[in-house]
């Protein structure tokens, strides 16, 4: 499974996986990058394989790299986290959408069996939180588009679960874009919630 984000020490991942061990799922991740995190989670050999790509805007990811990480390792799953760099670097903002939707068009090309999660960007907590907002509230219909023409898109929605928290500027973030150790921990139980389902069961 390629993420959209290597993070700290494993990042998010590190949650997701713990929580797979935990409720006797199988999971790992694989990708492109270093192998980034712990070496082991609850127990268990740690996955540390990823294709997270720290920086990069939406157009950033070309071509090359999602044909490569996609015809290398034809993953099951794919989770995608993606402009806030686009967002706090105020590039195109109102043709954001449309560039994920071709990303997402792109994946869905390359891995047509693959289930594809696309999740809203976290808070900027900073000014540019209102343009986070308006990036997103636009995900939904680019996801439901394609889910309705019948593809393996879903949403979800990592924002929300952030903001639930009044205090997650200081509780779940590190800085005014990233998410602390507790902030990461909180998306991996995010999006193991949107694909427990379907993982296969474990030992």
């Amino acid at each position: 499974m390629p993420d959209s984000a290597g993070g700290i020490n494993g990042g998010y991942r590190v949650e997701l996986f713990n929580q797979a061990v935990m409720n006797h799922k199988n999971i790992t991740f694989v990708g492109t990058q270093p192998p980034n995190g712990p070496q082991t989670v609850a127990g268990q050999m740690f996955p540390r394989l990823h294709e997270g790509r720290g920086g990069f805007t939406i157009s950033g990811i070309s071509d090359s790299v999602t044909d490569k990480a996609m015809t290398m390792f034809h993953p099951n799953i794919v989770l995608l986290k993606i402009g806030t760099n686009d967002v706090n670097g105020n590039s195109d903002l109102g043709q954001a959408p449309t560039r994920l939707g071709t990303l997402i068009d792109r994946l869905i090309a390359e891995g047509p069996d693959a289930l594809i999660v696309v999740s809203t960007i976290i808070p900027i907590a900073s000014g540019a939180n209102q343009n986070v907002q308006t990036y997103n509230a636009a995900i939904p219909n680019v996801v439901k588009t394609r889910a309705m023409a019948g593809k393996h898109v879903v949403l979800v929605d990592s924002y929300a679960e952030f903001v639930k928290d009044a205090s997650y500027k200081t509780t779940l973030m590190i800085d005014t874009l990233h998410p602390n150790v507790a902030g990461y921990a909180l998306l991996g139980r995010t999006w193991y919630g949107a694909i427990k389902d379907l993982l296969p069961g474990g030992p």
